[in-house]
């Protein structure tokens, strides 16, 4: 689904009674969590949590005028999706996360290349989110990128 906000704030108001409150919830541990030169804003329609271009002037290079992403955050139909480019793109941090997935969750883990989807509220791992969050920097996620994903 797609939302025409303007801010966080409005998306989250804009978003189903029952979604408000875990995307709430969701958002502020990422926040809590996120790596020094990350921030917040709305990115692709969603929740995004990205490198500036005052830290990364390049740019993400599918368009440079959009700031670097790093993460995600959406209500989608069906499910709240977190979507994290280091899962994607650092097969350790792929691994650490679906080893402790187990850990945290009683339900299979839904997951695309770097979404991982919720269908079930009651069951969504926080902690781990936050986790996942703050586990790189974001020099470690530029340098990534600019030798992994970045079109030379």
């Amino acid at each position: 689904m797609r939302y025409e906000a303007t801010s966080p704030e409005d998306y989250i108001n804009q978003l189903p009674e029952e979604r408000q409150e875990p995307i709430k919830k969701i958002r502020q541990i990422i926040l809590d969590n996120l790596p020094k030169g990350m921030e917040e804003q709305m990115s692709y329609g969603m929740l995004g949590f990205v490198i500036p271009h005052s830290v990364y002037p390049d740019g993400y290079h599918c368009d440079p005028k959009t700031p670097l992403p790093f993460m995600n955050l959406a209500s989608q139909k069906n499910f709240i999706a977190v979507y994290h480019m280091g899962m994607y793109a650092k097969k350790e941090v792929l691994d650490w996360f679906t080893t402790e997935y187990a850990k945290h969750c009683k339900y299979k883990l839904d997951m695309g290349k770097s979404c991982v989807r919720f269908k079930k509220i009651n069951d969504i791992p926080y902690d781990l989110i936050g986790e996942l969050a703050g586990k790189m920097s974001t020099e470690e996620w530029i340098s990534i990128y600019e030798e992994n994903i970045k079109k030379k």
